[in-house]
């Protein structure tokens, strides 16, 4: 068997090995149908089991509420940047947006095509190296919505805790953190998250999103753009990405069988602590991006101080068998990207990495 890579990838990203062997076993032969999944209707009744055994999943081992729907879409976090604000903003309406990262400008940029978006919060000026703190983020009770980014894959920086917003809907894109830890669901109004991070492979879009949302959302907008289409159809008003949805089903089981998200959470602060670790105790060898109480459990941004020695450590990590280390190509240095799936054994073999590395070069 081919040596498995030392997966940092920041998406798409590392799935579990054990759901990669059972969708290997499955793949011809689905559940004695003579199909793969990847070839069967999405009207059969073998794929609608499928799809709602992933969100009854979904629902149980996030607690989420019965006054919620769970919606599989498609386009990525990138179109709900546009959903979000075309199904809640109108032109006459202001939302907030907390800027915490690339990301989160995006989403503002989106949110200008149909309403006013005001900046909540922002962290820019210390170049996104920390959370705003909750106190700082400013927002009022006539607004659409607060809008936050809840982990930054770029920056390295991730919410430790999240703003009460009263009854403004607070709405966050949790790409790269959905189920990496628990969460009080009912602080949200909307969550959503491209699935290539920790939830499968690329091309599933989850939103959760609570229904009484949906009774309040603009009417004249494209049918294929608004919740409620997806909402009233199960997710199944179009052709949905049935083998992406089957893979996430599959990781949803590998959570369950980890004791579910409070124990991957326990394994992700280990996991990241080993990195850090190493970070720390490099006596500014290594350099982290993120101030400490802001640090990512999911991504791990750090500098080597010397830029041509970093060139030389991320050349000699790639031939070490290590993918994915370059830095977003927006600010550059190194990145390791956790989630859920990269095994603890990757994490060490960094660490024992950067350490080898430090030594040979100071």
């Amino acid at each position: 068997m081919t040596q498995r890579a030392y997966n940092f990838n920041a998406g798409p990203s590392a799935l579990p090995q054990e759901v990669l062997e059972r969708a290997q076993q499955q793949l011809v032969n689905f559940r004695d149908s003579g199909m793969s999944i990847m070839e069967m209707s999405h009207r059969s009744a073998i794929f609608d089991d499928v799809h709602n055994e992933a969100i009854a999943l979904l629902k149980k081992l996030y607690a989420i509420p019965e006054n919620y729907e769970v919606l599989f879409l498609q386009g990525g976090a990138s179109l709900q940047f546009t959903m979000v604000p075309m199904n809640f903003l109108t032109a006459d309406q202001k939302a907030s947006y907390v800027l915490s990262g690339s990301w989160s400008e995006k989403a503002f940029k989106e949110a200008k095509l149909f309403g006013t978006p005001v900046e909540a919060a922002s962290t820019k000026d210390n170049q996104y190296r920390n959370i705003p703190a909750l106190e700082d983020i400013q927002f009022n009770d006539d607004d659409a919505y607060v809008h936050i980014t809840s982990n930054n894959t770029i920056y390295g920086t991730q919410w430790r805790n999240y703003p009460d917003t009263g009854n403004v809907p607070l709405v966050a894109d949790m790409s790269s953190d959905i189920l990496s830890k628990p969460v009080d669901i009912e602080k949200f109004g909307i969550i959503y998250a491209g699935a290539q991070k920790n939830l499968g492979p690329s091309g599933v879009t989850v939103v959760i999103i609570r229904k009484d949302l949906l009774e309040k959302a603009n009417k004249n907008i494209p049918t294929m753009l608004k919740y409620t289409t997806h909402a009233d159809s199960n997710s199944l008003y179009n052709t949905p990405p049935t083998f992406g949805i089957y893979m996430l089903g599959e990781v949803l089981k590998w959570v369950e069988s980890k004791g579910g998200v409070a124990e991957i959470e326990k394994h992700n602060e280990l996991k990241a602590k080993v990195i850090y670790d190493a970070i720390d105790h490099s006596n500014g060898f290594y350099k982290g991006h993120a101030t400490t109480d802001s640090r990512s459990l999911m991504n791990i941004t750090f500098r080597v101080t010397d830029e041509e020695l970093e060139k030389q450590f991320l050349a000699e990590a790639k031939a070490a068998g290590f993918v994915g280390l370059n830095g977003h190509r927006s600010v550059g240095g190194c990145r390791a990207s956790t989630y859920n799936a990269v095994p603890l054994e990757a994490c060490e073999a960094l660490r024992d990495f950067m350490v080898d590395f430090q030594q040979k070069h100071q």
